[in-house]
C-alpha cells in the first residue's frame, strides 16, 4: 500500500468507507476513547472539522479500546457518547485495534510511515493524530498531548500545500 486511498475500513455504522472517496482531501487521522483523559480533544477535533471542512480537511476517528479499556462500548454507543457530548460531525469509523497482532492495516501503514519517538511504530496512547496530506501521503505523527488546535498551523500548510 502506498497512500491513505488504498484503504478501507467499516464506518461506525458497519459499512465500508473506501478511503479513496478522500482523495484530495488533507486528512486528520485520530485513534480516539471515550474515556479517556483525552476525550475532550474531541471537541477541539470537531473546531478543526468546522474551520477547515470547507477547504478540504476531513477529520477521521478510530475508536480504540487497547489503551486502560477506556472506550469499551459497541459502535452506537460511542456514536451516541461522540454526537452527544461534543457535537462530533466528523466521520467516526468502527472501533479497530491500532497495535498488535490485529491491528487495522490503516494503523499498520500509518505507524510505518511515520514512527514515534526513537523510531517507534507502537502507538502509545488514545488520540495520536496522523496529518496526510492532499497527496495521501503522512505528513506527520501527533502525540496524544498535543491539543488538535496546536496543529492547525500543519493542517493550514498542507492545505495551501
Amino acid at each position: 500500500m502506498s497512500t491513505v486511498y488504498d484503504f478501507e475500513a467499516l464506518g461506525i455504522d458497519g459499512q465500508p468507507v473506501a478511503l479513496s472517496q478522500f482523495r484530495g482531501q488533507v486528512l486528520l487521522i485520530v485513534n480516539t476513547a471515550s474515556a479517556c483523559g483525552f476525550t475532550p480533544q474531541f471537541g477541539g477535533l470537531e473546531k478543526l472539522h468546522q474551520r477547515y471542512g470547507a477547504q478540504g480537511l476531513a477529520v477521521i476517528g478510530f475508536p480504540c479500546n487497547q489503551f486502560g479499556g477506556q472506550d469499551p462500548g459497541d459502535n452506537a454507543q460511542i456514536a451516541s457518547f461522540c454526537q452527544k457530548n461534543y457535537g462530533v460531525t466528523f466521520p467516526m469509523m468502527a472501533k479497530i485495534e491500532v497495535n498488535g497482532a490485529h491491528a487495522h492495516p490503516l494503523f499498520q501503514w500509518l505507524t510505518g510511515e511515520a514512527p514515534g519517538i526513537l523510531g517507534s511504530k507502537a502507538i502509545k496512547w488514545n488520540f495520536t493524530k496522523f496529518l496526510v496530506g492532499r497527496d495521501g501521503r503522512v505528513i506527520g505523527r501527533y502525540a496524544p498531548m498535543d491539543a488538535p488546535e496546536k496543529i492547525a498551523k500543519d493542517i493550514e500548510a498542507a492545505l495551501a500545500g
